[in-house]
């Protein structure tokens, strides 16, 4: 009964119920992205860069919708599910998820506390 429930809570993985979170890995998370683009956070910051309003939001709706449907699942999981059902041709690492989330909203990384500040006091 548990299982029937959290598939009914927990919708398919599916290019059909993430299609624009689907567009935006197969272009950007491709087989070549490390060579185009450096990392998958410059990935996602070159999409946040080249897309209209409108594709941000639905692309950022949908990875958030992915990241809560997906949450306490191994990385290994969300890998397969990304590769598998949405094409991404790329591994997530654990600090990915953040990054391109902040990278999706067009923030940039935190910024390290700068030792060389406590220095000059």
């Amino acid at each position: 009964m548990t299982s029937k429930a959290t598939q009914k809570d927990n919708p398919e993985i599916s290019a059909a119920t993430f299609p624009a979170l689907r567009s935006f890995l197969r272009g950007y998370f491709h087989e070549d992205m490390a060579d185009e683009y450096g990392s998958l956070e410059e990935a996602a910051r070159q999409f946040y860069e080249d897309a209209d309003p409108d594709e941000r939001k639905a692309v950022f709706s949908e990875w958030n919708r992915f990241i809560t449907q997906t949450r306490g699942l191994p990385l290994a999981t969300i890998n397969k599910l990304l590769r598998e059902k949405l094409g991404s041709a790329c591994r997530l690492q654990t600090d990915d998820i953040d990054t391109i989330s902040r990278a999706l909203q067009g923030l940039r990384p935190p910024r390290a506390e700068s030792s060389d500040q406590d220095e000059d006091e």
